[in-house]
């Protein structure tokens, strides 16, 4: 029999070369971006549409309402300053959330470590008030809140690896006991005599502050958690460290039967996320109030939640999501004053896109425009 290899009047096939898997990757990559962005944006546009509802039915104006939103959170300098400010937070309480999410933890207490984290550094400071050592001091400051914070969230880490508590409510019963120690000591042992309206520690003076960005007017906490927000990508994306956190956070079974430290990569995350927010609180004490009191407390934790969701854990996204919510925050006075609307609209706004965004989180995957398959 002639061998169709060899015989000439069997016609040749061409071969086919296999796609590059490289090249399916990049279509791969490349589909799971434009998902990543385009349903977090619809979802938002859904919220901001449902909202006009809500001010139809107050008979408010849904066209004044996103003027002055716009207005007071970026139409001017002034404004942009006072949404940068807010912003700087945002950036440590949402990598608060979203570092420990890529183990399929859910911490919510951020609030908590970032009110721990400028209590500590506030106590710190205390002995040395008027006796100068910036250079000193401060360091000192930033570490006390770095651990009080990483201390904070990493309980919550231990809790849910050897006793099986849940880590979303150990994390928000947390932040009571944050407040409850707070508003002990500087209600009592550690209150400043010079502030008998409002209950704070003594201010820790003008040389150990946080100075500000130049031409920015905001304070140097901002740069610094764009930074950690880098650095948190790299470390979840590049490292060993952030691949055994994306196995166990896929499949906790299958990575202890891969043999990966299950219970220390929980420690570990839940550890950096409470410094994250610890960092917060450093930066709120030592940039914005110069003292520990009721005024750290002012949400951003639970901002942040909202802001690692919509960013969908990813520590890149988290530094534009956040500035949105800086400004979401800094139009909530204007839009008070102009509009005769409690202060608290914003947060309805906010509950509402934290709604649409978890109802969003069942379409990934089923929109046919963004299947690689439903392209071929």
């Amino acid at each position: 029999m002639p061998d169709p290899t060899t015989d000439a009047s069997v016609p040749a096939v061409a071969a086919q070369p296999a796609p590059h898997p490289r090249a399916i990757d990049w279509v791969g990559r490349a589909l799971a971006a434009s998902e990543a962005i385009v349903i977090p944006v619809g979802a938002v546009v859904v919220s901001a549409a449902l909202f006009s509802l809500f001010l139809l039915a107050l008979g408010k104006s849904p066209q004044t309402f996103f003027e002055l939103l716009w207005r007071g959170g970026f139409g001017t300098a002034f404004s942009w300053q006072n949404t940068l400010v807010r912003t700087a937070p945002l950036i440590f309480t949402a990598l608060c959330v979203a570092i420990p999410a890529r183990l399929g933890l859910v911490i919510i207490g951020g609030e908590g470590a970032l009110v721990i984290g400028g209590f500590a550094a506030a106590v710190v400071a205390l002995p040395f008030i008027g006796q100068g050592g910036a250079f000193f001091v401060m360091p000192l400051m930033f570490i006390a809140a770095t651990l009080a914070g990483a201390l904070w969230i990493g309980f919550v880490g231990a809790l849910r690896h050897h006793r099986g508590v849940n880590e979303t409510i150990a994390s928000l019963l947390m932040f009571y006991i944050a407040v409850a120690i707070l508003n002990f000591f500087v209600e009592g042992a550690l209150r400043s005599p010079a502030d008998p309206n409002k209950p704070s520690t003594t201010p820790i003076g003008a040389d150990l502050m946080v100075g500000q960005i130049p031409g920015l007017e905001v304070h140097w906490g901002l740069a610094f958690g764009v930074v950690m927000a880098i650095g948190a990508h790299i470390l979840m994306s590049r490292t060993t460290f952030g691949f055994a956190a994306r196995v166990t956070g896929g499949n906790v079974r299958a990575a202890r039967a891969q043999g990966l430290p299950v219970g220390r990569l929980m420690l570990a995350a839940c550890a950096l996320a409470g410094a994250c927010a610890g960092i917060a609180g450093y930066f709120e004490v030592a940039a914005i109030l110069g003292k520990a009191n009721a005024s750290l407390v002012a949400g951003y934790g639970f901002t942040g939640i909202l802001v690692s969701f919509l960013a969908r854990h990813n520590p890149l996204a988290i530094p534009p999501v956040a500035i949105l919510f800086g400004g979401l925050a800094a139009a909530g006075g204007l839009i008070q004053r102009r509009m005769g609307l409690p202060d608290a609209t914003v947060q309805v706004l906010q509950g509402l896109i934290f709604l649409i965004i978890l109802l969003s989180e069942t379409v990934y995957g089923r929109i046919p425009l963004f299947s690689r398959e439903a392209r071929a």
